[in-house]
């Protein structure tokens, strides 16, 4: 027991630079009294004290700003960081080194009682502030879901989830995607911050790119279309006047507006 307390605390250490030491930590964080308040709930939930485990539930979201229903699993070293407005369902199961932030929803979209209705994060997953995660489905080991993101569907361990829906950033070459350069594997990042770009960004570079290679090759075509009209004297009218002998797509300021 003494042990998982600890455990509780040097995560928060680990992982908040404004932790100064055990003593603020004990005494001014709310995720950790959540944590606490959560281990007895549940106990009660799972033994046939189903009010009273509601009831140190809601005593903890008044306590606190996180509402944890006591049916939910939290396994050790979660970290509910500032986390004002938290919601986690009956039925969600939060893995060991999870991290949420403020505003998180681990929600159910099911009505349907006695069923899996709330999501299963894996192990080191980051949930990052106001996020909505909805649904039965499993967030992979070392997954990121970003802020604001909606998560309708399942997240493969180590990828990013972005947007409303949620788009996947896959892992690479098994690695998080979350990595903002090269650093340890290990390296905790606050709110899943990633520079990779967000996959609709990417379609839109590509399709702007291939159309400015597109006009590219249709320029070229009636210039040279316009040299053998010149050198064929029976040919003079055949480039119209609207032909697109020069480019003006603006690639360029294009890409600007998608974003880096």
């Amino acid at each position: 027991m003494l042990a998982r307390l600890r455990s509780d605390i040097q995560c928060i250490l680990d992982r908040d630079p404004a932790a100064r030491s055990t003593w603020e930590v004990i005494t001014c964080y709310p995720g950790l009294h959540a944590i606490w308040l959560h281990r007895p709930a549940h106990w009660c939930w799972h033994h046939g004290l189903k009010w009273l485990g509601r009831f140190i539930s809601h005593f903890a979201r008044w306590f606190t700003g996180i509402e944890i229903h006591p049916g939910a699993k939290i396994g050790e070293r979660v970290f509910f960081d500032h986390a004002m407005g938290v919601v986690v369902g009956e039925t969600a199961e939060i893995g060991d080194g999870c991290t949420i932030y403020q505003g998180v929803t681990l929600g159910g979209t099911s009505l349907y009682k006695g069923t899996k209705r709330h999501p299963t994060l894996g192990k080191d997953v980051v949930v990052s502030a106001g996020a909505k995660v909805l649904g039965g489905f499993e967030v992979g080991d070392g997954a990121k879901i970003g802020s604001n993101a909606v998560v309708i569907k399942p997240v493969p361990a180590g990828a990013t989830a972005v947007g409303i829906p949620a788009r996947i950033i896959p892992s690479k070459e098994g690695q998080s995607a979350d990595v903002t350069e090269s650093q340890p594997a290990r390296k905790f990042t606050a709110y899943g911050i990633t520079q990779e770009d967000d996959p609709l960004s990417q379609a839109m570079r590509g399709l702007i790119d291939n159309a400015s290679s597109q006009e590219h090759q249709i320029a070229l075509l009636w210039r040279a279309i316009e040299k053998l009209s010149a050198a064929n004297q029976q040919a003079k009218d055949c480039v119209p006047c609207d032909a697109a002998i020069k480019e003006q797509f603006e690639a360029g300021k294009l890409n600007e507006l998608v974003g880096k």
